[in-house]
């Protein structure tokens, strides 16, 4: 008897075709779409209905069964909760890398062995590795879709009965399945809005939730340049929507450099990108995926996910650790995740609670 598979259907070509790969290798696969985000568009339309109808279809044409279900409000408890602390905190959280433990991996996962399945399924870009007892969790084949920094917080128990059919897939190659197959996700472009919330204003969104705090904008050496409008909006690095043009009369860009949540001050640097570099960070919530650390390990990490791997000194300390850069890093940011690397392998990660200039 063939063994069943859940897949996590998003109405996006990456679940479409990672459903598609499952039904080709012979498993009984089943599609699951989670309504986790309950808002109406300016018409009174559900915006997810549109990405309901599309796993319908593309359901449909694969001729598999297809259920929905809602996590609006594990989603509200364990995800979206958080991240409306974190930037009341002054902080950046990544709330996909929390979407993935909390929902995907948790009561996805638990509502799928509720309908008999045997393993789950998403269609993330990245691999699993089975040996000795022991679940790994592997980079993708295709470098520039990998998205093991988004996994690094799943329990490595939560991976034990994961697939990932597109591990081994470029996503041109993806997208040439769906449309040879005639999936009605083919054409459709990639996601890069919050985690089920889609894209959308962030500014206006954010403001829906949290009072704005206007404050004013101030460079190191203490003379007030601007003023911002409430320090959620911003972030390290940041160079656009700060609208301080020629404010100094010289060539070169201002830069957000510190964000002082007590004063309510933006701190900012014109043309210096100096002061955005640090050297070592410490991270908090360490989760490791089939990995047993040393004390001391030296290994890759990054500390956003398009970042090239960055090599590191990692002095773990329970579930905390320090991480010591081999050589400076620019704008590493409170409340973003340091996401640790060996060769092919993702090791887990951590959220970043202090960085050392």
């Amino acid at each position: 008897m063939s063994k069943t598979v859940v897949v996590g259907m998003s109405g996006g070509v990456d679940s479409s075709v990672a459903a598609y790969v499952l039904k080709k290798q012979g498993y009984n696969v089943i599609g699951l779409y989670m309504m986790n985000w309950e808002e109406t568009d300016i018409n009174g339309a559900c915006s997810a209905d549109a990405d309901f109808a599309d796993v319908r279809r593309v359901c449909g044409a694969l001729d598999i069964p297809y259920y929905s279900v809602n996590f609006a409000r594990q989603y509200l408890d364990r995800v979206f909760s958080h991240f409306l602390a974190e930037y009341k905190a002054g902080r950046t959280p990544n709330p996909d890398v929390l979407c993935n433990r909390e929902i995907k991996f948790g009561p996805f996962r638990e509502y799928a062995m509720s309908l008999g399945a045997d393993f789950i399924a998403t269609g993330h870009y990245c691999g699993i590795e089975r040996s000795g007892g022991v679940t790994r969790l592997k980079k993708a084949a295709d470098a520039n879709k990998d998205q093991t920094y988004f996994l690094n917080q799943v329990r490595e128990y939560q991976l034990t009965n994961a697939l990932f059919p597109l591990a081994d897939m470029p996503k041109p190659e993806v997208r040439e399945i769906a449309l040879r197959e005639g999936l009605a996700t083919a054409r459709k472009k990639d996601s890069t809005g919050i985690c089920f919330i889609g894209e959308r204003n962030f500014k206006k969104f954010l403001q829906t939730y949290l009072p704005a705090q206007p404050g004013k904008i101030v460079t190191l050496d203490g003379e007030t340049v601007g003023e911002h409008c409430g320090l959620m909006y911003y972030t390290l690095g940041q160079r656009k929507g700060l609208e301080l043009g020629g404010k100094k009369g010289e060539e070169g860009r201002w830069f957000v450099v510190e964000k002082d949540l007590k004063n309510n001050v933006l701190r900012v640097s014109h043309g210096d990108e100096t002061p955005l570099f640090s050297k070592a960070c410490k991270v908090s919530n360490l989760n490791w995926i089939g990995y047993m650390p040393e004390r001391r390990v030296i290994c890759g990490a990054k500390f956003r996910y398009r970042q090239p791997e960055q090599q590191v000194e990692v002095t773990v300390d329970g579930n905390c650790a320090t991480v010591e850069f081999a050589q400076p890093q620019r704008a590493v940011t409170e409340g973003q995740y340091a996401v640790f690397y060996d060769e092919n392998y993702c090791l887990g990660g951590g959220v970043i609670e202090e960085v050392y200039k």
